[in-house]
């Protein structure tokens, strides 16, 4: 016969359930689970106002100058599309047969490109500008075919962007079949095309940019071809590359947006229009 008082008292004065476990120790075990259940929740809850946080920072996109668009839209020489996250701008006159896929700054909304690209476009280049994936160029992931697939009959490609647009569009332009790069206030940092002697490359910059430097543009041509042009544009600030207002820490530019657009138009004049046009 089992000892009526087993389980019932211990010699610390703790009881003991019939598992051998006091109860103390239950509480202990019932206290801890609490704390962990209490962490793990605060940290779901950390993650996703974060993650939220970060959603309504990137949406949150400089818009493109409404009165800067209607130019383009306007012009009966080009003809805009929105498809599926680009812009596509093609001549309605005659194709030079050369495209640009074209990557937008960060937090920028591709429209605001359209302004920059009106002439080239006019001249016969057809280019597809891409709004990346949560409007930052960094996190794209599509491939470069997504994009120059949008214009089939186009027959040399060249790759570029803006800003963090420049950074993605130096790893596209690894690919063989990239004929050109064209970095708008931007540089490499993604992609070492020092290899590329097929590849004409093309960086330009404005001397009122107060968001990328000349150290930086300094910096990162080892990773270029050795032949790059580099055109220094006076006066033009970084959000002149594009035509949606100030840009917070850029520099104060010198001349005037449509000045800045004629400018940054010629410098792309070697890349943009075919050999002997």
């Amino acid at each position: 016969m089992s000892d009526p008082v087993a389980g019932l008292g211990r010699g610390d004065g703790s009881v003991a359930d019939e598992g051998g476990t006091t109860r103390p120790g239950r509480r202990r075990r019932r206290r801890l689970l609490r704390i962990l259940r209490v962490l793990g929740l605060t940290l779901v809850a950390v993650l996703v106002l974060g993650t939220g946080a970060f959603l309504l920072w990137a949406n949150d996109t400089f818009a493109a100058d409404p009165a800067a668009l209607a130019v383009v839209t306007d012009d009966p020489r080009v003809e805009l599309e929105h498809r599926d996250g680009v812009v596509v701008m093609t001549p309605t006159g005659e194709s030079d047969g050369v495209g640009l896929v074209f990557l937008a700054g960060a937090k920028v909304d591709a429209d605001a490109y359209a302004a920059t690209f009106r002439e080239a476009v006019a001249r016969g280049t057809t280019v597809v500008i891409v709004q990346p994936f949560l409007n930052l160029a960094i996190l794209e992931r599509r491939p470069l075919s997504a994009f120059t697939d949008e214009a089939p009959d186009v027959e040399s490609w060249a790759v570029g962007g803006h800003s963090m647009g420049g950074v993605k569009a130096c790893s596209y332009a690894e690919d063989d079949g990239v004929d050109a790069l064209v970095l708008l206030a931007s540089y490499c940092s993604l992609g070492d095309l020092s290899d590329r002697t097929d590849l004409t490359a093309l960086s330009v910059s404005g001397t009122a940019d107060g968001l990328v430097s000349v150290a930086d543009l300094d910096g990162s041509m080892p990773l270029m071809p050795a032949d790059t042009t580099r055109v220094r544009l006076d006066g033009v600030s970084h959000a002149q590359f594009g035509a949606y207002g100030d840009q917070p820490g850029d520099g104060t530019p010198s001349v005037s947006d449509d000045e800045a657009r004629v400018l940054v138009d010629e410098a792309l004049l070697p890349v943009l229009v075919p050999s002997g046009g």
